[in-house]
Protein backbone atom coordinates (compact mmCIF):
# COMPACT_ATOMS: atom_id res chain seq x y z
CA UNK A 1 0.00 0.00 0.00
CA UNK A 2 3.01 2.08 1.03
CA UNK A 3 4.21 1.75 -2.06
CA UNK A 4 0.88 2.81 -4.22
CA UNK A 5 0.65 6.52 -2.33
CA UNK A 6 4.59 6.59 -2.90
CA UNK A 7 3.63 6.07 -6.80
CA UNK A 8 1.33 8.14 -7.09
CA UNK A 9 3.00 10.81 -4.93
CA UNK A 10 5.94 10.98 -7.50
CA UNK A 11 3.58 11.27 -10.53
CA UNK A 12 1.46 13.84 -9.34
CA UNK A 13 4.73 15.82 -8.59
CA UNK A 14 6.20 15.07 -11.88
CA UNK A 15 3.10 15.42 -13.53
CA UNK A 16 2.85 19.08 -11.57
CA UNK A 17 6.73 19.93 -12.10
CA UNK A 18 6.52 18.92 -16.17
CA UNK A 19 3.81 20.85 -16.72
CA UNK A 20 5.34 23.99 -15.41
CA UNK A 21 8.06 23.71 -17.31
CA UNK A 22 6.01 23.38 -20.89
CA UNK A 23 3.42 26.30 -19.56
CA UNK A 24 6.40 28.55 -18.40
CA UNK A 25 9.44 27.60 -20.08
CA UNK A 26 8.46 26.38 -23.27
CA UNK A 27 5.16 28.13 -23.93
CA UNK A 28 6.19 31.45 -22.06
CA UNK A 29 2.34 32.00 -20.66
CA UNK A 30 3.98 32.03 -17.03
CA UNK A 31 3.75 35.95 -15.65
CA UNK A 32 2.70 37.88 -19.01
CA UNK A 33 -0.32 39.91 -18.83
CA UNK A 34 -3.37 38.55 -19.25
CA UNK A 35 -5.53 40.29 -22.13
CA UNK A 36 -9.53 39.35 -22.76
CA UNK A 37 -12.30 40.78 -23.73
CA UNK A 38 -16.15 40.23 -22.72
CA UNK A 39 -19.07 42.07 -23.35
CA UNK A 40 -21.90 42.58 -20.57
CA UNK A 41 -24.60 43.70 -22.28
CA UNK A 42 -23.93 46.62 -24.20
CA UNK A 43 -20.73 47.37 -22.21
CA UNK A 44 -16.92 46.58 -23.46
CA UNK A 45 -15.05 45.26 -20.39
CA UNK A 46 -10.96 44.75 -21.45
CA UNK A 47 -9.09 42.61 -18.99
CA UNK A 48 -5.42 43.98 -19.68
CA UNK A 49 -3.57 42.17 -16.59
CA UNK A 50 -3.27 39.93 -14.00
CA UNK A 51 -7.22 40.14 -12.24
CA UNK A 52 -6.38 37.11 -9.34
CA UNK A 53 -3.50 39.37 -8.20
CA UNK A 54 -4.96 42.86 -8.45
CA UNK A 55 -8.76 43.74 -8.35
CA UNK A 56 -10.52 44.40 -11.42
CA UNK A 57 -12.22 47.89 -11.31
CA UNK A 58 -14.01 48.86 -14.51
CA UNK A 59 -15.15 52.59 -14.28
CA UNK A 60 -17.87 53.73 -16.28
CA UNK A 61 -17.95 56.59 -18.18
CA UNK A 62 -20.91 58.81 -17.34
CA UNK A 63 -23.61 60.34 -19.81
CA UNK A 64 -21.62 63.92 -20.67
CA UNK A 65 -24.54 66.94 -20.50
CA UNK A 66 -25.72 68.57 -23.78
CA UNK A 67 -23.25 70.80 -24.84
CA UNK A 68 -24.06 74.65 -26.47
CA UNK A 69 -21.57 76.31 -28.64
CA UNK A 70 -22.55 79.96 -30.31
CA UNK A 71 -22.14 81.09 -32.89
CA UNK A 72 -21.62 84.95 -34.77
CA UNK A 73 -24.69 86.47 -36.61
CA UNK A 74 -24.34 84.74 -40.03
CA UNK A 75 -20.92 82.75 -39.37
CA UNK A 76 -20.38 78.82 -39.00
CA UNK A 77 -16.91 78.74 -37.74
CA UNK A 78 -16.78 78.31 -33.60
CA UNK A 79 -14.12 78.79 -31.65
CA UNK A 80 -12.27 75.48 -29.56
CA UNK A 81 -12.54 76.22 -25.98
CA UNK A 82 -11.61 74.26 -22.70
CA UNK A 83 -15.53 73.83 -21.84
CA UNK A 84 -15.28 72.17 -25.95
CA UNK A 85 -11.77 70.05 -25.43
CA UNK A 86 -13.12 68.51 -21.94
CA UNK A 87 -16.57 67.29 -23.46
CA UNK A 88 -14.90 65.96 -26.44
CA UNK A 89 -12.43 63.92 -23.94
CA UNK A 90 -15.78 62.87 -21.89
CA UNK A 91 -17.91 62.14 -24.87
CA UNK A 92 -15.22 59.79 -26.77
CA UNK A 93 -14.91 57.95 -22.97
CA UNK A 94 -18.70 57.09 -23.09
CA UNK A 95 -18.79 56.30 -26.77
CA UNK A 96 -15.62 53.58 -26.24
CA UNK A 97 -17.87 52.19 -23.90
CA UNK A 98 -21.18 52.53 -25.52
CA UNK A 99 -21.14 50.99 -28.99
CA UNK A 100 -24.25 52.01 -29.78
CA UNK A 101 -24.12 55.61 -28.62
CA UNK A 102 -23.87 58.07 -30.82
CA UNK A 103 -22.88 61.92 -31.10
CA UNK A 104 -25.94 63.72 -31.87
CA UNK A 105 -24.99 67.75 -33.64
CA UNK A 106 -27.96 70.08 -34.45
CA UNK A 107 -27.43 73.47 -35.91
CA UNK A 108 -29.88 76.46 -35.10
CA UNK A 109 -30.20 79.65 -36.45
CA UNK A 110 -32.40 82.92 -34.94
CA UNK A 111 -35.53 83.98 -37.31
CA UNK A 112 -33.36 86.67 -39.73
CA UNK A 113 -33.40 85.29 -43.51
CA UNK A 114 -35.41 82.95 -45.43
CA UNK A 115 -36.48 79.56 -44.29
CA UNK A 116 -34.00 77.96 -46.95
CA UNK A 117 -30.86 80.31 -45.67
CA UNK A 118 -31.45 79.33 -41.86
CA UNK A 119 -31.77 75.46 -42.73
CA UNK A 120 -28.61 75.74 -44.62
CA UNK A 121 -26.66 77.44 -42.00
CA UNK A 122 -27.51 75.32 -39.08
CA UNK A 123 -26.73 72.25 -41.04
CA UNK A 124 -23.08 74.39 -41.77
CA UNK A 125 -22.73 75.25 -38.05
CA UNK A 126 -23.16 71.91 -37.23
CA UNK A 127 -21.09 70.25 -40.16
CA UNK A 128 -18.27 72.71 -38.71
CA UNK A 129 -18.35 71.15 -34.90
CA UNK A 130 -18.68 67.58 -36.45
CA UNK A 131 -14.95 68.32 -38.29
CA UNK A 132 -13.66 69.51 -35.34
CA UNK A 133 -14.63 66.13 -33.27
CA UNK A 134 -13.68 63.90 -36.59
CA UNK A 135 -10.47 65.71 -36.60
CA UNK A 136 -9.88 64.93 -32.60
CA UNK A 137 -11.01 61.29 -33.39
CA UNK A 138 -14.47 60.33 -33.26
CA UNK A 139 -15.37 58.19 -36.43
CA UNK A 140 -18.15 59.96 -38.76
CA UNK A 141 -19.98 56.79 -38.46
CA UNK A 142 -21.12 57.80 -34.80
CA UNK A 143 -21.85 61.49 -35.77
CA UNK A 144 -25.45 62.69 -36.65
CA UNK A 145 -25.77 65.81 -38.10
CA UNK A 146 -29.13 67.75 -38.84
CA UNK A 147 -30.14 71.34 -39.39
CA UNK A 148 -33.36 73.04 -37.35
CA UNK A 149 -32.83 76.43 -38.63
CA UNK A 150 -35.06 78.49 -37.40
CA UNK A 151 -37.52 76.04 -36.04
CA UNK A 152 -36.74 75.61 -32.41
CA UNK A 153 -35.72 78.95 -30.95
CA UNK A 154 -34.45 79.00 -27.57
CA UNK A 155 -34.90 82.17 -26.61
CA UNK A 156 -37.32 85.17 -27.81
CA UNK A 157 -36.33 86.19 -31.54
CA UNK A 158 -37.56 89.91 -30.93
CA UNK A 159 -34.67 90.80 -28.69
CA UNK A 160 -30.80 91.03 -29.97
CA UNK A 161 -30.03 89.07 -27.23
CA UNK A 162 -32.69 86.40 -27.65
CA UNK A 163 -31.67 85.99 -31.28
CA UNK A 164 -27.71 85.73 -29.73
CA UNK A 165 -28.78 82.23 -28.08
CA UNK A 166 -30.68 81.31 -30.94
CA UNK A 167 -27.82 80.81 -33.11
CA UNK A 168 -26.26 77.70 -31.32
CA UNK A 169 -25.33 73.87 -31.91
CA UNK A 170 -26.81 71.14 -29.48
CA UNK A 171 -24.56 68.51 -28.71
CA UNK A 172 -25.63 65.75 -27.04
CA UNK A 173 -25.23 61.89 -26.90
CA UNK A 174 -27.66 59.56 -28.30
CA UNK A 175 -28.42 55.83 -27.00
Amino acid sequence: MKILIIGFLALFGWSALSTHFYVCNIKRLCNNPVTSQSSVGNNKVVITDDSISKPLVVKQALIPENMLIYFAFDKSEFNVESVTTRYLDESNKYLDQNLQARLSITGHTDAIGSDEYNQALGFRRARSVQSYFESKGIPANRIIVESRGDKEPADNNKTMEGRANNRRTVITIKN
